[in-house]
């Protein structure tokens, strides 16, 4: 099982390779009753890139994301959005 910081370390780990501007490359988790949102934030030119065309690459890594078990009952989101 993985923790808030594991699950922040693994979106690091995908998503740093995938862009041109990998210190503008940022993570905020948000804890709701029912999630942990982990809201990305990247430079307005890597948003194409970490989407991807169709969203494939976006739905990539969240099918990584959502395939690890977090610690306790709450479910992971990721959203994606430009600083």
């Amino acid at each position: 099982m993985f923790s808030m910081a594991d699950i922040k370390d693994l979106i690091l780990t995908v998503v740093s390779p995938l862009v041109s501007h990998p210190d503008e490359l940022t993570i905020d988790v948000v804890e709701t009753e029912e999630f942990l949102e982990y809201q990305l934030s990247v430079h307005p030119d890597d948003v194409g890139r970490v989407i991807g065309k169709k969203g494939r690459v976006a739905k990539a890594i969240r099918t990584i994301v959502y395939s690890v078990r977090v610690l306790g009952p709450k479910r992971v989101r990721l959203t994606i959005a430009n600083s």
